[in-house]
């Protein structure tokens, strides 16, 4: 399997991600501020959010374990070396740490929000996790200025 496919197909679908997180994030503050109800399309946007997250991870998890397989194959290093390189460490624990937990907090805002009484205990809920992912993930994603990239935005 081509890493290179994989790599493009991760690196696209995380505008997609952010997106939808986002959007679904940002409604449900304005509908939680505005005291309005929820409409069908703000419930869609958190639902796609959630999928396209997981899609994300999937596509991620199959991306680091071609990666990284083949990584240690060629170079037998194990934790301790890793864990003294920046950039193999982001690459290696921290980018999918932190993912994880930003997905993690996604799935977790839509259950509970389900669980909520009222619409704006609803809304609330949603912007609270979803957001809060948001920023993790904009935070670990490895952007071109960010010191532990070696390439472009794509």
């Amino acid at each position: 399997m081509d890493t290179d496919l994989i790599r493009l197909f991760h690196s696209l679908l995380r505008w997609l991600v952010l997106l939808s997180v986002g959007t679904a994030g940002t409604m449900a503050l304005l509908g939680y501020l505005r005291k309005s109800p929820i409409i069908v399309w703000h419930r869609s946007v958190s639902i796609v959010a959630m999928i396209t997250c997981h899609i994300q991870l999937v596509v991620g998890l199959i991306f680091y374990a071609f990666r990284y397989k083949a990584y240690g194959a060629m170079t037998g290093r194990g934790f301790q070396s890793t864990m003294g390189a920046t950039v193999q460490r982001f690459w290696k624990y921290e980018h999918i740490a932190m993912m994880i937990i930003a997905i993690a907090l996604v799935t977790i805002g839509r259950i509970v929000s389900k669980k909520a009484k009222t619409e704006e205990g609803k809304q609330l809920r949603v912007a609270i996790f979803y957001l809060l992912a948001l920023v993790i993930m904009l935070f670990y994603i490895p952007w071109p200025f960010r010191e532990v990239i070696g390439r472009g935005w794509l």
